[in-house]
């Protein structure tokens, strides 16, 4: 019965997953449906978690928008995201970033990875 499940998971798993890692400022490109046409959103912000593995793998990333704090969790095998750019790494001293909810302005920096 697993190996069913399995080959169906294997079948449904994007061949190429880009590399990034808790930390790292990055913009999804998620693909939106609005009645027949179809668009790619940008979402921009800090990756806080990476949860499971194999294509239950998801990823939360956290942005301020508007002094509002504003997470989305993507499963990333997912037909809808389109994309996944690294604009700055990071490097952080925790496996998970939670901490940085209770944060604001500059204390919510992570440190750069450039900067050693």
């Amino acid at each position: 019965m697993t190996s069913i499940i399995d080959q169906i998971e294997k079948e449904n798993m994007k061949q190429e997953v880009p590399v990034f890692s808790i930390g790292d400022t990055v913009k999804v490109g998620v693909r939106i449906k609005e009645g027949d046409k179809e668009r790619i959103q940008g979402f921009e912000g800090v990756v806080i978690a990476r949860k499971n593995g194999g294509i239950r793998e998801t990823f939360t990333v956290r942005k301020i928008s508007n002094g509002v704090g504003v997470e989305r969790t993507f499963p990333l095998h997912s037909p809808l995201i389109a994309s996944v750019d690294v604009i700055r790494k990071g490097k952080p001293r925790r496996a998970k970033l939670y901490y940085v909810r209770a944060l604001t302005g500059k204390a919510a920096k992570i440190k750069s990875a450039e900067n050693n």
